[in-house]
């Protein structure tokens, strides 16, 4: 069988990227040119497989020599990865690449891992906005970020170009066991993004909730309730921005290598005006 590169979530946030991105560079390389990709996504897949339960015999079947993995952020992710991870060890997968940390060091593993995608810090603002052109009126434009924190966003399209560079390398060496921290090239403070709201509607915007991490609550009630999943620890969540708040998340803290590697370029105005777009 032909070596295999293999895509978990390839029709998700980064993994999109990544399965367009990537057939095109393999094709330049000089050793990777005859390796197939094999996409699987969340709903359905090129090969019907639940990527959670991929064993060790599955990897070596279909002779995977690099993967991707785009999971959804789930109480069972962090197992259900390392599983993979341990799995893609014994099984002989010389590199692993997530979108997050994992705690399986012993793997060849590169870790692109954003400080937080950009469409969940600015998606309050486009929705902000298009009510004030739909009714006029305003409610509280309610903002993850801080006030004058200044924080580096990224858009998950450009994580899954970066990680089909890394996965396209004929020579992954130099990253082995790396962790990369990514966001793209301008900082963003939550009094940035109210100055964005104001241009976009013309007028001041009267209320603003900063560090407001209320969705989480609605999070928990519409998805997690039924499921009678860990209150405490879908609510632990809501300590993930502390460090941002804190000024210890700016666009400073992108990795070099992956600057020189594939340096994103979509600015957080770029993200909102898409978003606005779309």
């Amino acid at each position: 069988m032909i070596p295999s590169i293999l895509i978990i979530g390839a029709t998700g946030n980064t993994g999109r990227a990544v399965a367009q991105t990537l057939p095109t560079l393999l094709q330049s390389s000089s050793s990777l040119s005859g390796h197939r990709v094999i996409a699987l996504t969340h709903s359905s897949s090129i090969i019907e497989q639940n990527w959670a339960e991929i064993t060790v015999d599955w990897l070596r079947e279909h002779q995977v020599a690099r993967a991707f993995i785009a999971s959804r952020i789930e109480p069972s992710q962090f197992a259900e990865e390392s599983t993979f991870y341990l799995n893609a060890l014994n099984g002989g997968v010389n590199t692993g690449l997530s979108r997050r940390l994992t705690r399986v060091r012993q793997l060849a593993v590169d870790l692109p891992q954003p400080n937080v995608f950009s469409p969940l810090i600015m998606s309050p603002a486009v929705d902000f906005v298009k009510r004030f052109r739909e009714t006029g009126k305003q409610d509280t434009l309610r903002l993850l970020l801080s006030k004058d924190a200044p924080v580096g966003i990224i858009d998950p399209d450009e994580i899954g170009v970066i990680a089909a560079r890394l996965l396209s390398l004929d020579d992954t060496s130099a990253h082995n066991k790396a962790k990369y921290v990514l966001n793209e090239p301008e900082d963003i403070t939550g009094m940035q993004i109210v100055a964005m709201v104001e241009q976009h509607i013309g007028t001041p915007v009267n209320d603003v909730s900063y560090k407001d991490v209320s969705f989480i609550d609605m999070v928990y009630e519409y998805k997690y309730t039924a499921t009678k999943e860990s209150k405490n620890v879908i609510y632990s969540i809501k300590r993930a921005p502390e460090t941002a708040w804190e000024g210890k998340c700016s666009a400073s803290t992108a990795s070099p290598e992956i600057l020189k590697l594939a340096a994103p370029k979509r600015t957080p105005a770029d993200t909102l005006k898409a978003l606005l777009e779309g």
